[in-house]
């Protein structure tokens, strides 16, 4: 895998302002949450075998977290993406202010091995709902961990939207 090619794939994606579209984001956010679901088996096995974690503390301490972030994400999405009249200063009268939210670009997301799942998705979760491309850098410490998600992720998205090397 090419890292800067990567890149420059997810630098283009970005620049054709697919992101920027709502429904887009919310699709890949619920698309996210069904791999997960659907994988959940997979995902304790793994870091079972790397932490011997139970169920139960991953569950509570990674995949409850996950989720979450990610109902909240799709449900508020729409609301967070408008624009916001604020108040203008006097200076400016008779001007009208707004904030409009904005997305940056590309995304790399450096993870820790504790907590693998969580502090790889998670932020990811939130750029992508902020309209950014992601590129994910998981620990190597937690190999089978790693490896699900690089198996999950780049087998189910677009490396032009969401990859993980």
């Amino acid at each position: 895998m090419d890292i800067a090619k990567i890149v420059t794939h997810q630098k283009k994606f970005f620049k054709s302002n697919a992101t920027k579209e709502v429904n887009l984001r919310i699709g890949t956010l619920k698309r996210l949450k069904l791999i997960l679901k659907e994988n959940e088996d997979k995902l304790y096995t793994a870091i079972y075998t790397d932490f011997k974690k139970s169920k139960f503390e991953t569950y509570l301490t990674e995949l409850s977290l996950i989720y979450n972030e990610l109902n909240d994400a799709i449900k508020n999405l729409k609301k967070w993406s408008k624009q916001k009249r604020v108040r203008t200063n006097l200076a400016n009268f008779p001007a009208k202010s707004y904030i409009i939210p904005d997305s940056l670009g590309t995304i790399l997301i450096i993870s820790a091995w504790n907590y693998p799942y969580q502090l790889s998705l998670i932020p990811a979760i939130s750029a992508i709902a902020a309209g950014n491309t992601v590129v994910i850098k998981p620990s190597e410490i937690p190999n089978n961990t790693s490896k699900i998600l690089v198996e999950l992720i780049n087998a189910n998205f677009d490396e032009k939207h969401l990859t993980v090397i």
